[in-house]
């Protein structure tokens, strides 16, 4: 079962996105802040990290940096999930280091292409 690394400090948020991604067969692992998203990142070394870019302690531009600096765990996916939807602010995520950008709110069936652009689908394995 792949694993996603969820970074998010809206709890409403956090909860409707890991329910949401469990039923669609994901092992969800959940971090409040970029900080403790890096810990769990080095940790767990999870398939994909989903990364809100607002956080709290470390926001995700440094979380993110931080994940793609470390050799464990440069090879992670991550997928940027942020409000700020202005022009140039995918390309400031992927400056960081993210590999992919979604936009808030996030709607479901657009965000689980993108996950499924860098994992298997569980429903094959």
């Amino acid at each position: 079962m792949p694993t996603i690394l969820l970074v998010e400090d809206n709890e409403m948020n956090r909860d409707m996105l890991s329910r949401r991604l469990a039923r669609k067969g994901y092992d969800v692992t959940i971090a409040v802040d970029g900080g403790e998203g890096v810990r769990l990142a080095q940790d767990e070394r999870p398939d994909l990290v989903l990364m809100d870019m607002s956080l709290p302690v470390l926001d995700g531009w440094e979380a993110t940096r931080r994940i793609k600096a470390d050799a464990a765990t440069a090879s992670i996916p991550v997928i940027a999930l942020t409000a700020h939807a202005m022009n140039g602010d995918e390309a400031k995520c992927r400056e960081a280091g993210c590999d992919d950008f979604d936009t808030k709110p996030v709607d479901l069936k657009r965000l689980l292409g993108k996950i499924k652009t860098w994992l298997p689908d569980p429903a094959d394995t």
